[in-house]
C-alpha cells in the first residue's frame, strides 16, 4: 500500500482499538499484512484465538466475481452453486446462520462437506459476506465461523466485532486494489519489454537484408529465425537445396551472435579427403603420421571462442561423427597423435543438402549426432518458392559484377527479367548468380543486360513463340488473367516489330494513345525490338 493508505489504515486500527478491540491480539497486526492472502490468514487467526471459535475460514472472490477460492487449497466454489452456504450468503447480501448438523443435511457440496466434516454437529455455523466499504462496493469474499451458539449470536450486536470486520474489509479492498495495480503494471512492463524486444529483433533482421537478399515472406521469416538463432548458444543445422545460401546464413548467425568478435572457421566436409579431414578438424601433433614435421592446430582449436561451420556434414565419415559428438557434448577433443586432451568453447553451425533421416536409416549418419546438431533447425527456401526475389537478386548480382570488373553500372531489361523468372533453378541462388555473371560478360560495356545474353536463349525461340501464341479454344487455360496478359504482350511485340519499334505507329495501329502503350509496355515488360 502507499504511505497515505498505511496512515489511514493505522488510524482506523487505532479507532477500532479504542472501541475495545485492544483486548484482542492487537488489531494493528492487520495493518502490517502486505498482501490480501496474509491479511486473510491473520484475521482468521485473530478471530479464532480471541473468540475461542472452533473453526474460521476466510474465502476470497476471484477477479471474475464468479468463483470463491481458498488460500490453503486449490478449490474453487461457484458463487451460483447453492449446494454450499457461501453462495446463499453472498446472493442474499447478509449473514447466514445455521447449525453444522443442518448444513450437513441441507448442503451437499463435496468441498464444503470436507471443510466441516471434523466439526461437531452441535456447533453453530455463521457465513458472513464481505464487500468493500470504500469506492466500488465489489464483493471481497466470505467469512465462515463455527463456534458455540451464544458466541456467534452475540456478534450481530458486538461493536468491537463490527469495527474489526469494517477494518478487515477496508484493508482487504486497498491491498487487493494495490495488488491489481502492481499486476497491471507488471503486465504493462512485460508487454513493453516484448514490444521493445520485437522492435530490436526486427531492426537486426532488417540489417540482414543486405546479406540475405529478398523481400518475400519466406526470406523475411528466415532473417527473423537467423536473429533468434544468433541469440542462443544452440547448435544450428541448416538444411536446404544446394545453392540456397547456407554459407551466407552461417556467417550471418556468427555476425549477430555474442561470439561475433571471435573467429569464424569453415570447412566443406565433402571437399576434403577422408584421410585428411580428421587432421583438418582436430589438428595433429608433430610426428603423428608421415610428413607431420610440426604440430598443427585444427579448425576446432582455431574456432575456440567463435563459430565453426561444417558444410555438407552429411558426407562426414562415421568415425569422425563419433568424435565430433564428443566435442559437442563435453567441449573436449584430442589432436591426432597427442597424449593430452584440449578444450574448445565453440558454437557449431552445420549444413547439408542431403536428407539426413534417410542416411540415418541407411546407417550412414549417427542419429545421436543428428539430434545434437539439430537443436535449432533452419530450412532455407529454394529459389523456385520465392520467385518474387529473382529481380532484386539479379540486379544485385549485376551491380556486384560491374563493381568487380570495374564497369559502369547497368540495368536489366524487362524481357531478361521475365526470362529469368520463368526458368527452373535446380542450382538456386548460386545458379542465378552464374547466369548473371555470364550474361554480363557477354554484354557490351555500358549496355543493359538483354534476354539474348542469357545462356540457352538461342535454343528457345521456337518454344517461346508457341508459348506466347494466342490461346485457342482447345488450349488449356488455368489462369485467365495471365492468359490475357500473355496475349496482349505478344500482340504489342508483334506490332512493335512490324513498325521497327516505332511506338507512335504501333499505338495508332492498336487504337490506343502512345502514353497508354508505353504504360502497358512497362507493365507487361515488353521491350522495343
Amino acid at each position: 500500500m502507499s504511505a497515505r493508505a498505511i496512515d489511514m489504515a493505522q488510524g482506523e486500527a487505532r479507532q477500532a482499538a479504542s472501541l475495545g478491540l485492544a483486548a484482542m491480539p492487537t488489531a494493528l497486526a492487520l495493518v502490517e499484512c502486505a498482501t490480501p492472502a496474509a491479511l486473510r490468514a491473520c484475521s482468521s487467526r485473530l478471530l479464532r484465538d480471541s473468540l475461542g471459535l472452533a473453526w474460521v475460514e476466510c474465502l476470497f472472490v476471484e477477479g471474475s466475481g464468479r468463483w470463491l477460492g481458498r488460500d490453503d487449497a486449490d478449490v474453487r466454489l461457484d458463487c451460483d452453486d447453492f449446494r454450499h452456504p457461501y453462495a446463499h450468503a453472498i446472493r442474499r447480501g447478509e449473514p447466514l446462520d445455521l447449525s453444522v448438523a443442518e448444513a450437513r443435511t441441507r448442503l451437499d457440496h463435496p468441498d464444503f462437506q470436507a471443510q466441516v466434516a471434523a466439526l461437531p454437529g452441535a456447533l453453530r455455523l455463521q457465513i458472513r459476506p464481505l464487500r468493500a466499504l470504500d469506492g466500488p462496493r465489489e464483493w471481497l469474499g466470505a467469512l465462515a465461523l463455527a463456534g458455540e451458539a451464544d458466541t456467534l449470536a452475540g456478534l450481530a450486536a458486538d461493536a468491537e466485532f463490527a469495527a474489526f470486520e469494517a477494518l478487515l474489509c477496508r484493508l482487504w479492498a486497498r491491498l487487493a486494489r494495490a495488488q491489481g495495480e502492481r499486476q497491471r503494471s507488471a503486465v504493462l512492463r512485460d508487454s513493453l519489454a516484448k514490444l521493445n524486444d520485437g522492435a530490436r529483433r526486427q531492426s537486426l533482421a532488417d540489417q540482414l537484408a543486405d546479406d540475405l537478399l529478398g523481400d518475400s515472406a519466406a526470406m523475411q521469416r528466415l532473417r527473423s529465425q537467423v536473429i533468434r538463432a544468433a541469440e542462443t548458444q544452440l547448435a544450428v543445422l541448416l538444411q536446404g537445396q544446394t545453392g540456397t545460401g547456407k554459407d551466407c546464413v552461417a556467417r550471418a548467425i556468427h555476425r549477430f551472435s555474442a561470439r561475433a568478435e571471435g573467429p569464424f572457421m569453415a570447412i566443406n566436409c565433402a571437399a576434403i579427403p577422408e584421410a585428411l579431414l580428421e587432421s583438418e578438424l582436430f589438428g595433429h601433433a608433430k610426428g603423428a603420421f608421415s610428413g607431420a614435421d610440426q604440430a598443427r592446430e585444427g579448425l576446432i582449436g582455431q574456432a575456440d571462442g567463435g563459430t565453426l561451420f561444417l558444410d555438407e556434414i552429411g558426407d562426414m565419415p562415421l568415425a569422425l561423427q563419433a568424435k565430433l559428438l564428443r566435442v559437442l557434448e563435453s567441449g573436449r577433443y584430442r589432436p591426432l597423435g597427442a597424449s593430452d586432451e584440449r578444450c574448445a568453447d565453440l558454437r557449431l553451425v552445420a549444413a547439408t543438402h542431403q536428407p539426413l533421416r534417410e542416411r540415418i536409416r541407411d546407417q550412414r549418419f549417427r542419429a545421436d549426432l543428428y539430434y545434437r546438431l539439430g537443436q535449432f533447425p533452419l530450412s532455407l527456401p529454394p529459389l523456385g518458392e520465392r520467385r518474387e526475389d529473382i529481380a532484386p537478386l539479379a540486379q544485385a548480382f549485376v551491380a556486384d559484377f560491374c563493381a568487380r570488373e570495374g564497369r559502369d553500372e547497368v540495368g536489366i531489361t524487362p524481357a531478361a527479367l521475365r526470362q529469368l523468372r520463368e526458368r527452373d533453378y535446380p542450382g538456386n541462388v548460386r545458379e542465378l548468380k552464374n547466369l548473371i555473371d555470364y550474361a554480363c560478360a557477354m554484354s557490351p560495356p555500358g549496355a543493359d543486360l538483354e534476354a539474348s545474353a542469357l545462356p540457352g536463349e538461342a535454343s528457345e525461340p521456337v518454344a517461346e513463340a508457341h508459348a506466347a501464341a494466342p490461346p485457342t479454344a482447345s488450349a488449356r487455360v488455368d489462369d485467365l488473367r495471365q492468359a490475357l496478359r500473355d496475349f496482349e504482350a505478344e500482340l504489342i511485340r508483334q506490332r512493335l516489330r512490324y513498325f521497327d519499334g516505332n511506338r507512335a505507329l504501333a499505338a495508332e495501329s492498336l487504337g490506343v494513345p502512345k502514353r497508354t502503350l508505353a504504360h502497358k509496355c512497362r507493365l507487361l515488360e515488353v521491350d522495343a525490338p
